[in-house]
Formats: C-alpha cells, structure tokens, sequence
C-alpha cells in the first residue's frame, strides 16, 4: 500500500468510527433510552447499572471485534448469556419504540418538513453503501 492510500484508510476508519460513536451517543442520551428503559421496567433506581452494561458491552464488544477472542466457555454458560442479551435487547427495541418519533420533530425543527422520506432514504442509502463498502473492500482481502 502507498502511503495515501493508508492515509485514506486510516481517514475512513477514523471517520466511520467518529459517525457511530455520535449515533451510538446521540442513540443513547439525546433519545434518552436508557432513562426509558429503566422506566419501562420499573427499575429506575438500577438506571446506573443499565449504563455500565452499556459501556462494558461497548467496551467488549470493540475488543471483540478488533481481537477475535476465543473464550473457550461451556456450551451450557452460552444459553443464560444468550437470553440476557435478547432481553436486553428487546428492552432496548422497546425503549426506541417509544421514541421513535424523534424523526418528525427533527425534520419539523430542521425546516424539512416535507422531505422526512429525503432524509429517511439519506440513512437507508448511506447503510446500504457503507455496508457494500465494507464487504467489497475489507473482507476480500
């Protein structure tokens, strides 16, 4: 590789993670799900539990994801593991659920009133290319 070309690499990578960091942040405190989700389930006062299982699951899952870890754990321990993370994250599918029309008010304060499907087919289509990028460009190799 030459030189700008890991210099756009590392560019790329810096940007799309800055983006899902903002979305995963902006997801999270300015929607206000774990609040929510707290509230839903009626263990407000465990709110600051539901935050620190989503920054070590965060945590866990960027190593995971950068180191490929093999846990070597019983099949038996996968099935308890598995069904806390489908709770969680039906409650948190819950949670979004009920704030789901963050949408409508942001094109309605944006101005954008008319173009909600515009803005809806901007983050469809960004997935979409994003998603081709990443299996075109990095998993071929």
């Amino acid at each position: 590789m030459t030189t700008i070309e890991v210099i756009l690499t590392v560019f790329i990578a810096v940007s799309g993670g800055l983006a899902v960091g903002s979305g995963f942040v902006a997801f999270l405190t300015v929607l206000g799900i774990i609040p929510r989700l707290a509230q839903i389930s009626k263990t407000a006062n465990k709110a600051v539990w539901y935050e620190a299982a989503v920054i070590i699951g965060t945590m866990a899952g960027i190593y995971g994801g950068l180191r490929d870890p093999v846990l070597g754990i019983s099949q038996l321990f996968l099935i308890p593991m598995g069904l806390a993370g489908g709770l969680f994250v039906g409650m948190i599918a819950g949670a979004l659920a009920e704030v789901l029309n963050v949408i409508p008010i942001l094109a309605k304060r944006l101005n954008i009133d008319g173009k909600i499907i515009t803005l809806l087919m901007a983050v469809v289509f960004g997935k979409i290319f994003g998603s081709l990028f990443q299996w075109l460009y990095f998993i071929k190799r």
